[in-house]
């Protein structure tokens, strides 16, 4: 039993550590002119890229979870986000968690607050490649709060996402998901309002 009990408290302290290890992602925030609010936290290397002119802004108690083992579910990439034209601009909400998610905008992308955003999930406003004459224009994505986005989800351009919705893992989404509601699938479709039970 001690054994066991030691085993997590070295766990626990060396999260801790990582945790203070990944400070250094404050110098790249502010290298890059992001604007943050206070108690960012950090565990791996986060990349940053924006493009001159861009917006980015990061609310308050955020968390960005980059290294393969930060979340048991597994993580296989590092969170980056990054603006693509002069015009882009993200937006992210108080509270909100990332695991391995990549948010690229074109055009604009905002996250309400407490999102709960799953392990390696992508969120993007654009088909990418916008010199090739099959792609569209970019669209912006709007996610409201308190949403709940599962481990391997695509969030595609023009999607709006409404409060308190949940969608669930493997999901592409294509379409806008209006809140309080459960939505799933490859294109994503919604199966159940969310139930809201009294306390």
């Amino acid at each position: 039993m001690k054994y066991r009990n030691l085993s997590h408290s070295v766990d626990v302290l060396w999260r801790r550590l990582r945790m203070l290890l990944g400070k250094r992602n404050v110098f790249s925030l502010f290298w890059w002119g992001v604007k943050t609010g206070k108690g960012l936290k950090f565990f791996g290397k986060t990349y940053i890229k924006k493009y001159p002119g861009s917006k980015i802004i990061i609310g308050d108690n955020c968390e960005f979870f980059s290294a393969p083992n930060s979340n048991l579910i597994g993580i296989n990439r590092n969170c980056s986000i990054s603006t693509l034209t002069e015009a882009a601009e993200i937006q992210i909400g108080n509270n909100c968690g990332f695991s391995g998610t990549v948010i690229g905008a074109f055009k604009r992308i905002s996250i309400g607050d407490n999102l709960k955003c799953g392990a390696n999930t992508l969120i993007t406003d654009s088909d990418w490649h916008p010199e090739d004459p099959r792609v569209g224009e970019p669209k912006e994505v709007l996610i409201g709060s308190n949403v709940w986005i599962g481990v391997n989800v695509v969030i595609m351009k023009g999607v709006a996402i409404g409060d308190n919705s949940v969608i669930g893992a493997n999901s592409v989404v294509t379409k806008s998901v209006p809140s309080n509601t459960v939505a799933a699938g490859n294109p994503c479709r919604i199966i159940r309002e969310v139930c809201h039970t009294e306390k």
